[in-house]
């Protein structure tokens, strides 16, 4: 066993349950002491073995990754990725399942890579309970192959380590006067508005001046310039009071307020000139319009043509 999974601890039970790894193998060793006031005396140690579980080395997959969300009040999704191993021929299968308590599953919808390897799982639905505190998700990969024995491996993850905070909801932003003033609500969460900590991005338009502010509440009033546009993004994040900040949310969607004064300058512009220019283009209209209608009143007076001939041509000769 490496030294993470080491452990060295007393108690007076006859059995213990510890959850752990064991693709690699497991070893314990147990003695007994008798403690009195006047004698204090140990046995021999005894010792039990699992071996590492089968399959040929560098077969099983790499850089094994999970994040769980809180989907609904009640619900965590769970999403995993890995790599293949360097070791694992092209026709591998890998079959992801994940522990939690007593329960076990077997990932219902996986993506592939260009050899068609599993590579990606996601849980839409799962047993994890939101909410509560360091409880241990184990999870299994395992595969088969029709060119080689695919070792399985097995990794151990505690569910607040690896839980993404939702994106904050209802999030309004307007101008009174030069103030900017924010609100919104806490993530899809079971925890209390109290538990969570905001990232607020404000960047000028104008100047691109970015600003990140980290704030505790759910509410933000900032004194703006007047006369530039601004965009606003915010992000959420367990606080350490109730529980270890690791992944914040995806930021959410940008909101713009303001408008530089420029923009204001160059829209008035525009606007007069698409007036001016349809006014110009409807007194040519009416102009032409009206000689039209004046011709069709007084057409000019025909040149009468000579259609007869003389009768009597005089010769001068």
């Amino acid at each position: 066993l490496s030294d993470i999974f080491h452990f060295k601890y007393d108690t007076r039970r006859t059995h213990s349950v510890r959850t752990v790894a064991l693709h690699d193998g497991f070893s314990a060793r147990v003695r007994t002491w008798l403690l009195r006031e006047d004698l204090r005396a140990s046995s021999d140690w005894v010792q039990g073995n699992l071996p590492p579980l089968p399959g040929a080395a560098g077969t099983s997959v790499t850089n094994l990754s999970c994040v769980t969300r809180v989907t609904t009040p009640g619900n965590v999704s769970l999403h995993c990725t890995w790599l293949p191993g360097r070791g694992a021929p092209e026709d591998t299968k890998y079959f992801l399942f994940y522990r939690y308590e007593t329960h076990t599953e077997e990932c219902p919808t996986y993506a592939r890579d260009k050899w068609d390897r599993n590579t990606e799982c996601r849980f839409s639905t799962t047993q994890i309970k939101p909410g509560e505190i360091d409880k241990l998700i184990v999870i299994h990969v395992n595969g088969s192959s029709q060119r080689a024995a695919i070792k399985p491996f097995q990794q151990l993850f505690n569910q607040n380590a690896i839980e993404k905070v939702n994106i904050p909801r209802n999030i309004s932003v307007s101008l009174q006067q030069n103030d900017l003033l924010a609100t919104w609500e806490k993530p899809i969460s079971p925890f209390h508005e109290e538990c969570f900590e905001y990232e607020f991005s404000l960047v000028n338009l104008k100047s691109g001046t970015k600003q990140i502010l980290r704030m505790p509440s759910n509410s933000f009033r900032v004194r703006l310039d007047g006369g530039c546009r601004y965009s606003v993004r915010i992000r959420a994040n367990h606080n350490r009071v109730c529980r270890a900040a690791v992944f914040w949310s995806d930021w959410s969607e940008i909101v713009y307020v303001g408008q530089n004064k420029l923009e204001n300058s160059m829209a008035w512009i525009l606007i007069l000139l698409c007036v001016s220019t349809s006014c110009t283009f409807l007194l040519v209209a009416i102009i032409c319009k009206i000689n039209h209608v004046w011709s069709k009143l007084f057409p000019p007076i025909p040149t009468p043509s000579n259609k007869f001939r003389d009768p009597f041509p005089i010769d001068y000769e």
